[in-house]
């Protein structure tokens, strides 16, 4: 890989990864109904899960995933039903201080999991692969392509956690922190809906 096609897939990295999207408004939501530290196992869910898939798809699920409209519509709506669940959850939740003992944050297991229905996180993989996987070398450019969004994915979710947790001096009253989470949940559906869409 060319180091302007590098300068390419830095630049769609950053496009794709610091945008609004649901991983990011999540995270926003652990940020501030949970703080940073707790949300620790997210965070590392989130940047660590994609570049595992983007790894995946690029050596083996990528031409599976063209070939089959099938599997592509059934993880699509699959995705958007798990995302509807997702923005509930949030939109329900009491956060901090609620007095509810069942509100956490997302697991790491699961955040890492929840990349293989996240629709967003599907187009983003098929496209990256298929345009920076080279059939030649599939080991060394799957690899530096999953490093790339590794190491900007970490910074993209520390960043959306901490501008969660820095409004959270703000969200001190049970219906200021109601309204965020239903912002939140709201930001959800509609980055679903413009996936589903399009």
């Amino acid at each position: 890989m060319s180091f302007d096609v590098f300068l390419t897939l830095l630049a769609l990295a950053v496009a794709t990864l610091f945008t609004p999207g649901p991983n990011n408004m999540m995270l926003a939501a652990s940020g501030a109904n949970f703080g940073l530290r707790p949300s620790f196992p997210h965070l590392f869910g989130v940047a660590f899960g994609f570049p595992l898939m983007l790894l995946t798809v690029g050596l083996v699920l990528g031409g599976l995933v063209q070939a089959s409209p099938a599997l592509r519509e059934g993880l699509r709506y699959g995705g958007a039903v798990l995302l509807l669940w997702i923005a509930w959850k949030i939109a329900t939740s009491g956060g901090i201080g609620s007095g509810s003992g069942a509100a956490r944050p997302m697991r790491f297991f699961a955040a890492a999991s929840f990349q293989w229905v996240n629709p967003k996180a599907w187009s983003m993989a098929v496209a990256a692969t298929s345009q920076y996987v080279i059939p030649d070398r599939p080991i060394w450019t799957a690899g530096l392509v999953a490093v790339t969004f590794l190491t900007l994915g970490l910074v993209s979710a520390t960043t959306w956690v901490l501008a969660g947790k820095a409004i959270a001096h703000w969200l001190t009253t049970a219906r200021r922190l109601r309204i965020f989470n239903l912002v939140m949940a709201v930001l959800i559906v509609a980055s679903m809906i413009q996936l589903i869409v399009h």
